[in-house]
């Protein structure tokens, strides 16, 4: 009798870590929705990447620069894609770099707003939690970061997605460097599958005049990093799916426009918050429209028909700019 009830208690005791687990895989991939409506026809963002050097790099000039413009602009919010503290994230939630990447640089009066930023690969080689945690938001109120989530604001709907555990070379082939996985393995083909069927889902629900995509990780790039396979493979055809207007991304530190040749999707990297000029890239790419290799932010202002993106270099010289609309196209 006593080992009939020990069996069926193991038995009951792994269905329960089973449904745990799923549970678990669930929640970490599920897809928070945040609103954040504005006040005007027009939603006004600035977006930045690749940028967390202490002010090291040109850092601290690119976010002058940054100030300058936000100044004319007024964006309701500012996005990071990602990388925001090199070269292995953050130690803890008591890391100075905080606020030496962070806080003591972008501190123009114009900057100090609503930031939202997705985790990079040098992200996850510090402690992931520390990024996420609700504690670098008492210390600096504009911080928030999650790893996939959907800012609403009404005019557009943002979709923020965490690309590092789609690349398989961090799992096979991470060299010397490690990564912080918790939460991730051993259920990342999980993790994965709930974070793709919540974002296909999220995206043909949405209503939104214009759907908007943003990830670390390039899709298509004509820098060193090139196209992230896994990312084509398997997160773009949903974005096609879905009728995606933009991908957003960083990774590469540069900034580029690059032209879907069987979709309307347009994909911008806005990776040169800090260290750049790489000097490796392909500008044969298919679809590419602009490229620089060097540092730089980007601007997009939408209305319900319209939008535009500009790219300023580190000096605050406009560098490129490309617009939309709903009706048609025009460069």
């Amino acid at each position: 009798m006593a080992g009939s009830f020990n069996r069926s208690s193991m038995a009951l005791c792994l269905v329960w870590a089973a449904t745990f687990a799923l549970c678990l895989v669930s929640s970490l991939a599920k897809l928070h929705r945040i609103d954040h409506p504005v006040n005007s026809d027009s939603l006004r963002v600035l977006v930045v990447g690749d940028w967390g050097r202490k002010g090291h790099y040109n850092q601290t000039e690119v976010a002058v620069q940054m100030g300058k413009v936000a100044d004319v602009l007024d964006p309701a919010f500012i996005i990071s894609t990602g990388d925001n503290f090199y070269g292995s994230g953050l130690t803890g939630t008591d890391d100075p770099q905080f606020e030496e990447s962070f806080s003591k640089i972008y501190t123009a009066k114009s900057l100090q707003k609503q930031w939202y930023n997705v985790l990079g690969n040098h992200d996850y080689r510090g402690n992931v939690e520390a990024q996420l945690s609700p504690v670098l938001t008492k210390i600096d109120s504009r911080w928030l970061c999650m790893r996939s989530f959907i800012v609403n604001t009404e005019i557009a709907e943002i979709f923020f997605v965490d690309t590092t555990p789609f690349a398989d070379k961090y799992f096979t082939h991470p060299g010397d460097e490690t990564y912080d996985w918790s939460g991730i393995t051993p259920t990342r083909k999980g993790y994965l599958s709930n974070l793709l069927k919540d974002l296909d889902s999220a995206l043909k629900e949405s209503t939104a005049k214009w759907k908007i995509v943003v990830g670390h990780h390039t899709l298509r790039s004509a820098g060193q990093h090139r196209d992230t396979v896994e990312l084509v493979r398997d997160l773009l055809p949903i974005l096609k799916a879905d009728d995606v207007d933009l991908y957003i991304n960083g990774h590469d530190h540069l900034v580029q426009h690059i032209s879907s040749r069987d979709s309307k999707l347009q994909y911008f990297t806005s990776g040169g918050g800090s260290k750049a000029w790489r000097g490796d890239y392909d500008l044969n790419k298919e679809g590419l429209k602009f490229f620089y290799d060097g540092q730089g932010f980007m601007t997009l202002e939408i209305t319900e028909t319209d939008a535009v993106l500009i790219f300023y270099d580190v000096f605050g010289k406009v560098l490129y700019k490309w617009s939309v609309s709903k009706a048609y196209t025009s460069i």
